[in-house]
């Protein structure tokens, strides 16, 4: 489905607005879709085994901003590739195994597989990911969270 044909936060779209753009009423913060490159088609990925559907042509990082827009855009992420707080291992669907990436700089594809997210990325999305907070607050910041910690975090459950 086009872009401007996506349901906007009011639940209408944005069908027959001045160039394809939502006429924003003095104020009122701009769309999110603004910061999106232009997608026809969401897709599918996995992050610590949950699956989401996220705007294809656009970077992992905006895709992980589409999943959890209250959080990830207050994270401590330059989106340039010098901060590394956006690292992740992902395996694609024709990959043997996961590899290290940077998620600012890697565009998102059907099938992708996140196995591994750095402790800033586990912050923003952990409520996404059904994510409880470790005992020791600290473990978080320091320590990757990967698949096997996800499955196996059943504490507070």
């Amino acid at each position: 489905m086009p872009l401007w044909l996506l349901p906007n936060r009011h639940g209408s779209n944005l069908e027959g607005h001045a160039g394809g753009r939502n006429q924003m009423a003095e104020g009122e913060a701009p769309l999110m879709a603004d910061v999106f490159r232009p997608y026809e088609k969401l897709v599918e990925i996995t992050i610590l085994g949950k699956t989401f559907l996220v705007p294809e042509r656009n970077s992992l990082l905006r895709a992980f901003q589409f999943i959890s827009p209250e959080t990830v855009p207050y994270g401590r992420f330059c989106w340039n590739q010098e901060c590394q707080y956006c690292r992740v291992d992902c395996q694609l669907s024709d990959d043997d195994q996961a590899r290290p990436i940077l998620s600012c700089k890697f565009i998102v594809s059907e099938g992708m597989n996140i196995s591994q997210l750095a402790p800033e990325l586990v912050g923003c999305l952990r409520t996404r990911l059904g994510l409880t907070k470790n005992a020791n607050a600290n473990e978080t910041e320091t320590t990757p969270v990967t698949v096997t910690d996800q499955l196996t975090d059943t504490s507070n459950q």
